[in-house]
């Protein structure tokens, strides 16, 4: 009887690792969101690249935040690793607060993500979102946004409609975040007064001399934030192996300006500048992959370790 009771013991666990197995091989696609900006592309290549070591594939779609949200809803999408709070309330409660989205763990702190001026426009006496008015001719009237669709154009608008800060008869400039930095960057160069949507961590703060963040908009964009990874609902239990990499992914400000910079500077992919760069701090793959396996359950450490 007790050896009866033992084979069959084994042959529930054995059956039970089976199935667990079949469940988060049927994940190996692990499909997620880039709403075109510089941080997202970084943090997902470094994701991209340790489920590649893992033996996963990553399908990563350009998507407006609106659209990304709707994706994870609808089950169109894994993960996103951009839930900029509290930049993004709206979508919280839309999406998350309603149950429709997971959110799943925090991956970055200590951000800022607001308007934003060059150092000659600080040193004019603009400091706060109230000081912009009194130069609205110099400014000609316009704030340069992001992409159509993003959270932070939203927070702007609904300042532009209630007339917060007399910026009623202001106009918002939507644009991708490259077309956005270039026509800053064309301002900077003739030292003209320009307002734009700034954030860190990103390779603008470095490129834009004297860069600062305006007070005054924490009602709309918060003093300091956090980034979250989300899911889809459901997504960690039925892919355990992958959510438990996307609960130790945790990132430094430091990492993804370093890593941002390196694609800037040296013309190189998103991957390659993470690759570089975990070649030069390896140590934080052990936190990463702590408890992480390969698609095919092995230790998931010297698989990633072996594509440095």
């Amino acid at each position: 009887m007790n050896k009866l009771f033992t084979t069959l013991a084994v042959g529930v666990l054995t059956l039970s690792s089976v199935v667990a197995y079949a469940a988060d091989a049927s994940c190996s696609t692990v499909r997620m969101a880039d709403p075109g900006w510089s941080d997202i592309a970084a943090t997902n290549a470094t994701a991209g690249f340790l489920l590649d070591g893992m033996g996963y594939k990553t399908k990563i779609d350009t998507l407006a935040v609106p659209i990304a949200y709707g994706g994870l809803k609808d089950g169109q999408l894994d993960v996103f690793l951009g839930n900029w709070m509290p930049a993004q309330q709206a979508f919280y409660d839309k999406f998350i607060a309603t149950g429709d989205v997971t959110q799943y763990a925090k991956n970055l702190e200590g951000t800022e993500f607001t308007l934003a001026v060059p150092d000659y426009v600080y040193d004019a006496g603009v400091h706060n979102f109230a000081d912009l008015n009194r130069f609205a001719d110099k400014f000609h009237k316009k704030i340069y946004g992001i992409g159509s669709g993003a959270p932070a154009n939203a927070s702007i608008q609904e300042i532009i409609k209630k007339n917060e800060f007399e910026l009623g008869d202001w106009k918002l400039v939507e644009s991708s975040e490259q077309a956005m930095l270039a026509e800053v960057q064309r301002n900077v160069k003739k030292a003209e007064f320009v307002v734009f949507l700034g954030w860190t961590p990103h390779p603008m703060n470095v490129q834009v001399k004297g860069m600062h963040y305006l007070k005054g908009g924490e009602k709309y964009f918060g003093d300091t934030g956090s980034v979250y990874t989300v899911t889809r609902k459901g997504y960690a239990d039925a892919c355990p192996n992958v959510a438990k990499l996307l609960s130790n992914l945790v990132f430094t400000q430091d990492m993804e300006n370093s890593i941002m910079q390196t694609v800037v500077d040296k013309k190189v992919s998103n991957t390659e500048a993470v690759k570089a760069w975990l070649k030069a701090n390896p140590a934080v793959l052990d936190k990463w992959l702590s408890g992480v396996k390969t698609v095919d359950d092995k230790d998931a450490l010297p698989a990633v370790k072996a594509k440095l």
